[in-house]
């Protein structure tokens, strides 16, 4: 199995985990979903320090590790409550899948579901690589612009984050400033990239 096949099982597998604890919490199941919980603590921890990952491959597997991270601090809260029963009206709230906590909240913006964009035609960066999901949200701010003024979509991802962290260590190397502040400007019918240093 390929590591683009095994990161699509994870995906996969986070997401019948999740599926899994919301029976069992519901009370559908009388089991927690070990199985599944297995598979994907395995392959997290397979990938966790591998250096074989590419920066698209690393992107994702980070966007997962920081999905299932948030998931699995509701679970166990969820889990220390139902084991020793419910003392307080709110953590009986807690325990009923379907209930929308915070927690339950901060997760489904995680996974995307039902958000707004957040306004990412301004991005300060110090490392490209470890601000990888801020960098493609930045990226998909800048083609979307593209495509409302009309310009053709231009570099591929993987090109684009390339050539800012180039940037960015360029410019934190001649101006000794700790990130570099990216933003997007329209002139006329084309979406300019702008850079300068930020030092506080």
């Amino acid at each position: 199995m390929t590591i683009d096949e095994e990161l699509e099982l994870l995906d996969s597998s986070l997401r019948r985990l999740k599926i899994e604890y919301d029976v069992y919490f519901g009370g559908g199941s009388k089991r927690p979903p070990n199985d599944t919980l297995w598979r994907v603590t395995s392959l997290i921890k397979k990938y966790g320090d591998s250096q074989k990952l590419t920066f698209t491959q690393r992107y994702k597997f980070n966007s997962m590790t920081q999905r299932y991270a948030i998931f699995s601090d509701l679970w166990r809260q969820k889990l220390k409550i139902k084991e020793e029963g419910y003392r307080r009206p709110q953590d009986a709230l807690l325990a009923i899948a379907g209930m929308r906590t915070d927690e339950e909240r901060a997760a489904q913006e995680a996974l995307g579901a039902g958000t707004e964009e957040p306004d990412y035609s301004r991005i300060a960066c110090s490392d490209v690589e470890q601000q990888g999901e801020l960098v493609k949200a930045f990226y998909d701010r800048m083609m979307s612009e593209k495509q409302k003024v009309g310009e053709q979509a231009g570099a591929p991802f993987e090109s684009f984050a390339s050539f800012l962290k180039k940037k960015t260590e360029q410019i934190r190397r001649d101006f000794k400033c700790e990130a570099v502040e990216y933003s997007l400007e329209i002139q006329g019918s084309q979406v300019k990239l702008k850079a300068k240093p930020k030092t506080a």
